[in-house]
């Protein structure tokens, strides 16, 4: 019996690329309503004023030779604006999109929203069910394409999740987000989960495509250990981070910055990833409405994060690719 997505694989279970594939990146985007992250969940406390923002930011892309996985949530999906530009894009060959299930704005609406409820995998799984089945028909209407990969909104995944993609033939999950616990706000602890991609059954009908983030700093290779306890003493672990000690980098222009995002991939390199899975949401492309984009000047930062981030990767050797291409080059 296959274990559930939320534990750790067990070995053998790791994914092998074709030669050709080399080392390469992927950026997913977290399409999503914008709403204040600080307050209750609501069903209709949500906006999509970003939303004309995803066409600049796609044309970057573009001029970066980058094709970026929009993970649209039902928000997105059902805004005409949303469909126009991500669809002619994905139309074009120039973008992906997949699911992303954020369950407090997507129907059927029988559940209570709350925080414990906010992560899909927590809901019974007929109701999880039923939300994901209703979103994939409505990206799959709207984009004209079918979606190839799924990513729980929050990182929510569940113990009936894998079953519930691959009954329905979505071959991707990216919803793991390694080296991060989410226990103490009643969701999945990741903190165990491998960085590189892997074989969630034993079938091999799904891959996971974990988030990257890498431990950097003297301790890195002890960071797994050690980095549970920092979390206890801010201050001792902001001083650990300054001082070289240890440090835990995610791939995103969100709280990381290009310096310490450059000194991710390095690590990732080092450890031998053949897949960096980049991540951002969506709604920080237009200023106020997430905490990492407040200006117009934090908004070009992020824009120089891609910049450098991508001239770096090109100079290691690593390229773009995308949802497809992966498809393609694993080897089962």
């Amino acid at each position: 019996m296959d274990r559930p997505i939320t534990q750790p694989p067990l070995p053998g279970s790791a994914a092998r690329f074709a030669p050709r594939f080399g080392t390469r990146s992927l950026l997913t985007v977290d399409t999503e309503e914008e709403f204040n992250w600080a307050d209750p969940f609501t069903r209709d406390g949500h906006g999509l004023m970003h939303v004309p923002r995803i066409a600049r930011f796609q044309e970057f892309c573009e001029g970066l030779g980058v094709v970026p996985v929009y993970l649209v949530d039902w928000p997105v999906a059902t805004s005409p604006l949303a469909i126009d530009i991500i669809g002619s894009a994905v139309k074009a060959g120039r973008a992906e999109v997949g699911v992303q299930l954020h369950p407090w704005v997507n129907p059927p609406f029988d559940e209570e929203v709350s925080v414990h409820n906010s992560y899909a995998g927590n809901l019974p799984p007929a109701l999880e069910r039923a939300k994901f089945l209703r979103l994939r028909r409505q990206v799959e209407q709207a984009f004209e394409t079918t979606p190839l990969i799924y990513r729980a909104g929050r990182y929510g995944l569940g113990a009936e999740t894998a079953a519930m993609l691959r009954d329905a033939g979505v071959p991707i999950d990216t919803s793991v987000r390694a080296n991060f616990d989410y226990r103490d706000g009643q969701g999945p602890d990741y903190s165990r989960h491998p960085l590189a991609p892997y074989w969630v059954d034993e079938a091999r009908e799904l891959l996971e495509l974990p988030l990257t983030t890498v431990y950097w700093g003297m301790l890195r290779r002890q960071g797994r250990w050690v980095h549970p306890l920092l979390r206890k003493l801010p201050r001792v672990a902001g001083a650990c981070s300054r001082f070289g000690v240890l440090e835990r980098i995610a791939l995103t222009p969100e709280g990381v910055t290009a310096e310490e995002a450059l000194r991710g991939i390095d690590m990732a390199l080092d450890d031998g990833l053949p897949l960096l899975v980049l991540s951002f949401h969506s709604p920080s492309l237009s200023p106020g409405h997430t905490p990492y984009v407040r200006t117009e000047a934090d908004l070009d930062r992020l824009y120089d994060w891609f910049r450098r981030v991508y001239m770096y990767l090109d100079m290691r050797g690593v390229a773009p690719t995308s949802v497809s291409e992966i498809i393609s080059a694993a080897e089962r």
